[in-house]
């Protein structure tokens, strides 16, 4: 009996507090951010990428988002030449050949000018001549970047270290789960997030250099040797630049598959783009934490890129299998906390709770589960179910110990 209670405790103390579950998308579209995603060359695979930001951005409601898309690889690159003040933020997912003189001037002055811009994975790799982009940028890899762009900028041992070392910049081994860690917490773009969070399959891009001027970096990673290619040290995953008047927010993360993969679904890429977004068209993040937000002890992903509601995690949580993901579970979790002090919503997430609890079909994994949230939220009018489910050998230490629990809090 205590081997069960200590794995449930365990498994509760691996879910930290966050907001409550989404319960409805926003609908603010009348004053969103108009905003531009830029692209049509890369050697990722824009075609999948650029509809998935699109998305990912609109459904926040923050964002009226358009997609524009340059011509081909060796095309006339003076037919592109977008009106760049007509949009509050760009978001590059671009890496090709390089622009007009007057397309590269009207970027420079929306960015100086105060336009948001996002740098998204691979766009980094951009144009390695081009002295003002990566300023805005802040650090990059590949196109024969070297030490003549730049530093080095990671962490080592806790310390942030700016590196002249002579070598090229840009790598990353095979693409695997990595743990991003914080380094600055109350930064309008990481505050509520955790300290330490399981990012879905990637590239972890590491050796990156540039002129690094007014950068900070948000988070590391470590690029560990095992996977190739590692440098044994903490590479910078997210950053953010000011240029002139301008706020960029640089992604590393979100490598594109089929369906977007596990990179675009991880439900930590989607927020911190999101946030990232908003905190570059405006120095601020009015968004919550959502309940979904991976923790270190796994990735969470989302395979249509939305935040789920508490209705849906309910109506699958009596199918739960404790070998598969915790979603729904930390979604759980987490409304509650944020009904602490009103009675007449927590009473209303119990009588959902007992139901499942009622439900023959239920798998035990998620019984024991309710039972041990119901131990310390929930009332008297939890304690005739639980009462039954002690006549069940499977179920009666923890149905006794939830009304032990429960009687004494009473």
């Amino acid at each position: 009996m205590k081997t069960r209670y200590l794995f449930l405790i365990v498994l509760t103390g691996l879910l930290i507090f966050m907001p409550a579950c989404k319960t409805q998308t926003s609908t603010k579209t009348h004053d969103a951010y108009k905003t531009l995603i830029i692209t049509g060359q890369n050697n990722h695979e824009w075609k999948i990428s650029s509809p998935i930001l699109k998305q990912i951005l609109d459904e926040t409601g923050l964002f009226s988002t358009e997609i524009i898309k340059t011509p081909d690889k060796g095309g006339d690159m003076n037919l592109f030449n977008p009106d760049f003040s007509k949009y509050r933020l760009l978001v590059l997912d671009y890496n090709g050949d390089t622009w007009s003189d007057k397309t590269k001037k009207g970027f420079v002055d929306f960015v100086s000018n105060g336009g948001g811009l996002v740098i998204y994975h691979a766009a980094n790799n951009s144009f390695p001549e081009w002295k003002e982009f990566n300023e805005m940028t802040g650090l990059g890899g590949w196109g024969n970047r070297s030490q003549k762009d730049g530093p080095y900028v990671y962490y080592k041992n806790n310390q942030l270290v700016t590196d002249t070392t002579a070598g090229n910049g840009g790598s990353h081994g095979k693409r695997r789960e990595f743990l991003v860690v914080t380094r600055i917490n109350d930064h309008p773009i990481m505050k509520g997030l955790p300290v330490r969070w399981l990012h879905g399959t990637d590239e972890l891009y590491s050796q990156l250099r540039g002129p690094a001027r007014n950068l900070q970096i948000l988070t590391t990673a470590f690029a560990d040797s095992a996977a190739g290619g590692g440098t044994m040290r903490d590479e910078p995953i997210l950053m953010t630049i000011t240029y002139g008047k301008g706020r960029i927010f640089h992604t590393v993360m979100g490598h594109a598959d089929e369906g977007g993969g596990p990179a675009m679904q991880c439900a930590g890429f989607i927020t911190t783009f999101q946030r990232g977004a908003e905190w570059a068209v405006t120095g601020n993040v009015t968004q919550t934490v959502p309940f979904d937000f991976p923790t270190a002890a796994g990735v969470v992903l989302r395979k249509d890129f939305k935040e789920k509601t508490i209705d849906e995690a309910l109506a699958e949580f009596g199918t739960y299998d404790i070998g598969k993901s915790t979603l729904n579970l930390t979604c759980l979790q987490n409304y509650i906390r944020s009904l602490s002090g009103d009675k007449a919503g927590l009473l209303s997430i119990e009588k959902k709770m007992v139901s499942i609890l009622d439900n023959k079909e239920s798998t035990l994994e998620a019984k024991k589960l309710l039972l041990r949230e119901l131990s310390w939220m929930g009332s008297s009018y939890s304690v005739p179910s639980i009462k039954k489910l002690t006549s069940e050998a499977e179920l009666k230490d923890e149905a006794e110990f939830a009304i032990a629990r429960l009687q004494s809090a009473n």
